[in-house]
């Protein structure tokens, strides 16, 4: 079983990364193979998400096999992001991962994940402005140059000359590095600091978000911020189909239920998984005191999932121990109304034979031209479940020697408002940015080129194979009807247990001599009396009949 890696390839201003797995390759495998390349030590903050057929986002599972778990067909293209956001990246000990988080974070602002007043979106801006272009210079910036870039899904031309004159007259002389830092410092303190959404309702029917960040469990609704539940008062996750629990257990002994609806059962599931990670992640003290959760509370019935990583203290212990020279880092420069993020570009592997691989493709920290994985959790097609779930889509068209793939996506804006943002100064309230840009929303995938995607030549020469692997995952309706025969199987085999485990204890409470307190109480009642002598010593005498019949039919033949 071998494995081929390729070059960092680049278009649309988006870095990518390309490689080739075995069949039963680890999803720990693939994001080790990917950390490596990107020279990055403190990597248990990130993680690898992917869409499957249904639109449906996953995080991949590091325990499990990579093709398993993705049902679409080769090639495979997946994201690398920040999975657990860190409760103070500037802690962070290497400027390489410093400078993962703030993509992430800069992708956050611009898709309108966080609450934000006029005067903190300017000064977020203009140190995105400084960290990418650097100081001002009035050859190479003319009257009006900060409008073409896009930080925002909207923003009004004051807010673009409140950029530029922070930048031209407060940040003059930061380094890129320093600029990403302050960015950094001033984004966590923001109330949405690490909000990854997830839409739901509320047991009253009105739209609501749902979001696990470094502190807490947070729900937005509307313009506010309706609950936020610290990680020490969350006791139990739960969730039954589409229906999520949050059980909360306050001071003075108060419990609450909070009961929230996800459009789909697999929405509901994955809500369910990031949150166990979550709270493992951010609440426990070391990782051996992490425990399978089952959604039921019946151990043959429902959903079971484990965290399978490193807690956040460990995170930050280990990190502190790192002693090496600071990668290098190659920053792009910004391009106008693009987001540019770029990556170290690690060592080419040299090239093995193909044998029972899988073409892997993953867009590290992509750029906005890229798939842009938005952070909820809610399938990108229509459903059923009313105009709070239905996506808003655009079509886009490319060049013939293109293919792209446009996904729906559902614009995160809770208040459905239609005010410019950020909000003015004096809200009292702060307003969650717009991610509607004229009208519509589109997550549009990654623009293939022909030296990042296997050539027809290729895939034809996997053969059966692929195709044997791709039918393994074919309809759902197969699936369906194997998680019930599973389930009715798990039924019978528990049962079977339980009446293997009472006949044993009938036995022992009629045929041993054992003298103990529990025994002898039984032993003595009437019922049990009557039992022994009227229906039991028959029905021994009777086996014991059969099985000397049977043995002396032997003996005599």
């Amino acid at each position: 079983m071998y494995k081929y890696i390729s070059d960092i390839y680049t278009y649309s201003c988006t870095y990518a990364y390309m490689c080739w797995l075995a069949r039963d390759a680890k999803g720990q495998y693939l994001f080790d193979l990917l950390c490596h390349h990107l020279n990055l030590l403190e990597k248990d903050y990130f993680g690898i998400r992917f869409v499957d057929p249904d639109k449906q986002r996953h995080w991949l599972e590091f325990t499990k096999s990579v093709v398993k778990q993705l049902r679409s067909q080769p090639p495979f293209t997946m994201c690398f992001r920040v999975k657990f956001y860190p409760a103070d990246p500037v802690a962070l000990k290497e400027e390489i991962t410093r400078y993962l988080v703030f993509l992430q974070i800069k992708r956050d602002l611009y898709h309108g994940r966080l609450l934000c007043k006029t005067s903190d979106a300017a000064l977020l801006a203009a140190y995105i402005l400084q960290a990418e272009i650097g100081d001002y210079d009035p050859g190479k910036h003319p009257e009006g140059y900060s409008s073409k870039f896009q930080f925002f899904p909207k923003h009004s031309e004051k807010l673009e000359r409140k950029i530029a004159e922070i930048h031209k007259t407060e940040l003059s002389g930061q380094t890129p590095a320093t600029s990403e830092l302050n960015f950094l410092r001033k984004a966590q303190t923001l109330e949405t600091y690490g909000v990854d959404p997830h839409p739901c309702k509320d047991v009253s029917g009105n739209a609501a978000f749902l979001a696990f960040t470094p502190f807490g469990f947070v729900v937005l609704q509307g313009n506010k911020r309706v609950h936020f539940i610290k990680w020490n008062e969350v006791t139990k996750l739960k969730f039954e189909g589409k229906t999520f629990y949050l059980y909360v257990s306050q001071k003075e002994e108060k419990k609450i239920i909070l009961t929230y609806f996800a459009p789909t059962p697999e929405a509901c599931k994955h809500l369910w998984k990031c949150g166990i990670e979550n709270q493992a992640f951010y609440k426990l003290e070391k990782s051996s005191q992490v425990r399978t959760v089952s959604s039921s509370n019946l151990f043959f019935k429902g959903s079971r999932f484990r965290y399978s990583g490193r807690v956040a203290k460990e995170v930050m212990e280990s990190s502190a121990k790192i002693k090496r020279e600071p990668p290098e880092i190659h920053r792009a420069g910004m391009v106008p109304s693009r987001s540019c993020p770029s990556i170290t570009h690690g060592p080419r592997l040299s090239s093995v034979p193909r044998t029972r691989r899988r073409a892997v493709h993953i867009s590290i920290m992509e750029g906005l031209e890229s798939l842009r994985d938005s952070a909820h959790s809610t399938p990108v097609r229509a459903s059923s479940h009313g105009d709070t779930f239905l996506p808003h889509v655009r079509s886009s068209r490319a060049d013939s020697n293109e293919r792209v793939a446009v996904i729906a996506d559902e614009a995160y804006s809770p208040a459905d408002s239609v005010l410019p943002t950020p909000v003015a100064e004096h809200s009292l309230e702060l307003m969650l940015l717009s991610r509607q840009i004229n009208g519509a929303t589109c997550i549009e995938e990654e623009k293939e080129s022909e030296a990042s995607t296997p050539t027809a030549a290729e895939l034809e020469a996997l053969g059966g194979e692929l195709r044997a692997l791709c039918q393994g995952h074919g309809r759902p309706e197969e699936e369906q009807v194997n998680k019930f025969v599973l389930s009715v199987l798990r039924l019978l085999l528990v049962t079977m247990g339980l009446l293997f485990v009472l006949l044993l204890l009938l036995i022992i409470l009629t045929e041993s001599d054992l003298d103990i307190a529990f025994f002898r109480d039984i032993r003595q009642t009437p019922e049990f009396e009557q039992f022994h002598y009227q229906y039991f010593c028959p029905l021994r005498r009777w086996f014991a009949c059969k099985i000397r019949s049977v043995v002396s039919l032997l003996i005599d033949t």
